[in-house]
């Protein structure tokens, strides 16, 4: 099998008959619609993905669903502002739809997840906050006896595999944070992603996506315990193989269908990779910098620094993953002949190559608007206990007392480009 032979198999195996993915299919979301009742509230954007939300209403009333409230509800913000969860809550809740479909990027799906769970358990707890962390949603659930509403996830954008997983990333604007929603229960019940809609999406974004999808193979792949090892390694190189051979590609020309669909299997394989084990740093260093960067360009530039100190505790990952850079011209030097700390850095080295081969930023600096702020920022949160689970995931695992120790040194690391400073603790 080839790369994309092998990467729908791999989605295939993960979500079965619930996840129609492909060129050509976004008029299926009528039978899954209708499947659930008569009436569905749709979540979108209607300027740029106006012609995407078209063809879904069509489809809705070709199989006899109406829309709830006869409109389509305005899509969140960037990163998911938690005014927006709340905004969307009212809408199901006024609207009272036999299911909710949400079309966008990660932050409406996000979006809509958090809403979702709101929406059924505002009588238990009406406020966001207590839902962050791992299971919280479903000890409501299971507390209140209390259901969610179906949710049918589109995607958009070849980026954080939303539409597949159990995260929310919910951001306070004011604060500059973002926190996460870790849970079972919020898994879409269907999802579609025509890859040809990203045809129409901003070469930025797609960047974005295709360094979101990268980060999350690397970084459950460098945290997977032994059992989980082999399957984390085939959904790794086999998106990465993808995300690093043809996002050039897509930058020279955002209408090569082939790279687009190719981008597309290999940032879902991303959503698999999160359900299969956890994110760790580049994860959580991100949702500190939600006020000047995307998440997946966040994501991009930390996780090469990260590399290099999680170097000595993940030799095997490396080969793998710097055998991929290698072949597709990013890395010159002999893996082989290298260990621990310099194959660490041999393999970051190859990241920032393949970043700046695709015109994105590789150090913090880089970002309009970047201030030591936002590194006191970034070790405060590490050491919020909702946020612990980032910590525990690292290959080299750090509890709040060995944030300023080490991962101090990593964020003045990414600051300048300087791999010189991280420490290692091995």
């Amino acid at each position: 099998m080839d790369l994309k032979q092998r990467a729908a198999k791999l989605l295939h195996d993960f979500k079965g008959d619930n996840y129609i993915f492909g060129l050509d299919v976004l008029d299926r979301v009528g039978e899954l619609a209708a499947g659930y009742g008569k009436t569905a509230l749709v979540i979108s954007n209607t300027t740029y993905l106006k012609p995407v939300a078209d063809q879904v209403v069509a489809s809705l009333e070709k199989n006899g669903v109406e829309l709830a409230g006869g409109k389509i509800v305005p899509d969140a913000g960037p990163n998911c502002p938690r005014e927006d969860v709340y905004r969307i809550e009212t809408y199901i809740l006024h609207f009272k739809p036999a299911c909710i479909i949400a079309i966008g990027g990660g932050s409406t799906l996000d979006c809509a997840k958090a809403a979702n769970f709101l929406a059924a358990l505002g009588e238990y707890n009406p406020e966001i906050d207590p839902y962050f962390g791992t299971g919280m949603v479903t000890a409501a659930l299971q507390k209140t006896g209390k259901q969610l509403l179906p949710l049918i996830a589109i995607q958009t954008a070849a980026s954080s595999g939303a539409h597949l997983t159990k995260y929310s990333n919910v951001t306070d604007p004011v604060a500059g944070q973002k926190k996460l929603v870790v849970d079972e229960a919020i898994i879409p019940d269907k999802a579609i992603f025509d890859y040809k809609v990203t045809e129409s999406m901003p070469l930025s974004l797609t960047i974005d996506g295709a360094l979101d999808g990268i980060a999350h193979c690397l970084e459950v792949f460098y945290g997977i315990p032994a059992a989980k090892y082999e399957l984390a390694k085939e959904i790794t190189e086999v998106a990465l193989d993808l995300i690093v051979k043809y996002t050039g590609r897509v930058v020279k020309n955002p209408h090569d269908l082939e790279a687009r669909e190719a981008l597309g299997l290999a940032t879902d394989l991303g959503g698999y990779a999160i359900m299969v084990g956890g994110t760790n740093g580049a994860h959580l260093t991100s949702f500190s910098l939600v006020d000047i960067a995307s998440h997946g360009r966040a994501c991009g530039i930390m996780n090469p620094y990260y590399t290099v100190f999680f170097a000595p505790a993940i030799e095997p990952q490396l080969r793998v993953i710097g055998e991929v850079f290698r072949r597709n011209g990013f890395i010159s030097k002999d893996l082989d002949q290298l260990h621990g700390r310099e194959l660490g850095l041999a393999v970051a080295e190859g990241m920032v190559a393949f970043s700046k081969s695709i015109n994105s930023p590789t150090t913090l600096a880089e970002l309009p608007g970047f201030s030591e702020e936002h590194i006191t920022r970034a070790l405060t949160a590490a050491k919020d206990p909702q946020l612990d689970m980032k910590l525990k995931n690292m290959p080299v695992p750090l509890n709040a007392s060995l944030v300023d120790e080490y991962m101090a040194p990593i964020l003045e690391a990414a600051k300048n480009g300087d791999f010189s400073l991280i420490k290692n603790m091995q």
